[in-house]
């Protein structure tokens, strides 16, 4: 298992790096003006347009100004803005001329708000759909199992912003059964942060649970029919055990593989949900980000949203070993 955790690290890294060189390529490489984008064309002077180009080093050589970008990362950085230099602890992704800030600061900022996001959608995601995709496998072809089912697909027709902007409307503005959303850190206070994120949570998590209902349903429904099964139902155990402790196991490989890449997309920004809920994460500042031109700081939000990628699928693929003994065999 090291072994292999080692070589999923190894080509992890490389995936990172090879992202890293093709974002400063797109940013600073191609044909535009980096400078002239940060700068803006309103009230931009040719003093601070000339600022700029030189605390980015874009009168350098591309090959340093990498070099510069990646010992950034490994070091830290220095920028000098009107004349007042501001350090940039290492990883620094870059500053935003924008917001005045190192681009890192900004983002660990905006992370607390969606990871807070994403933690309650993923429990809801993972408990209800997946209970409902197996009771659903346990009644094939039965009453309970169209309905449930037919529910699931009727309710992932509908698109989510309709979705998200009717709960909004019936659930907290004409009739305040939830509060209306908001963010408050948790070591402030743990109620109301919890009550101001139990809106986006139950709109999104019982969203997403439909798809998962039947990503679950389907993967049961071929693992109950395997020989294994077939095997542990002869010895006489019962069915609650056959299901739940064998096939469920088995059943949510491909389920877990769905679930950590939309984990590390809803990671990079789940942009409609915290605007419908006035949530300040990382979807609204790289929505911000790209409204302003502001090219350091999506270069680091595309870099983060890389690291969640690739994290994710190492935790994705060391998870099959626990969960599933055959994987760790092979």
């Amino acid at each position: 298992m090291g072994f292999y955790i080692m070589r999923r690290l190894l080509s992890a890294v490389s995936v990172v790096a090879a992202t890293l060189a093709a974002t400063f390529a797109l940013f600073f490489v191609a044909p535009t003006d980096p400078a002239g984008a940060i700068c803006g064309d309103r009230n931009c002077t040719q003093q601070r347009y000339n600022e700029i180009r030189t605390n980015l080093h874009l009168d350098e050589p591309k090959v340093e100004q990498f070099a510069r970008f990646v010992k950034g990362i490994a070091v830290g950085r220095d920028f000098e803005t009107s004349g007042v230099v501001q350090h940039c602890a290492a990883p620094c992704l870059g500053f935003s001329f924008k917001n005045d800030q190192p681009v890192t600061g900004l983002l660990m900022t905006r992370l607390p708000v969606t990871a807070s996001l994403v933690l309650g959608q993923a429990v809801i995601v993972l408990t209800v759909g997946v209970a409902l995709g197996t009771m659903a496998a346990r009644r094939r072809g039965t009453a309970a199992d169209r309905v449930l089912m037919g529910g699931a697909l009727l309710v992932s027709a509908v698109p989510y912003y309709i979705v998200g902007l009717l709960a909004v409307l019936y659930l907290t503005v004409l009739h305040p059964i939830l509060p209306r959303g908001g963010w408050t850190p948790p070591t402030h206070s743990l109620w109301k942060w919890a009550a101001g994120l139990l809106a986006p949570w139950l709109v999104q998590g019982l969203y997403g649970c439909t798809d998962y209902a039947r990503f679950a349903r389907g993967s049961m429904v071929e693992t109950l029919s395997e020989d294994f099964i077939r095997t542990a139902r002869a010895k006489g155990l019962p069915d609650w055990m056959v299901t739940y402790k064998h096939a469920l196991r088995a059943g949510l490989i491909p389920v877990i593989t769905i679930f950590g890449l939309d984990i590390a997309g809803s990671l990079s920004g789940a942009i409609f949900t915290e605007k419908l809920f006035d949530l300040p994460g990382l979807g609204m500042l790289s929505l911000d980000s790209v409204n302003n031109y502001d090219l350091p700081l999506i270069m680091g939000t595309v870099l983060l949203a890389t690291v969640f990628l690739v994290a994710l699928n190492l935790v994705v693929d060391v998870t099959y070993s626990l969960i599933d003994p055959r994987v760790r065999l092979n």
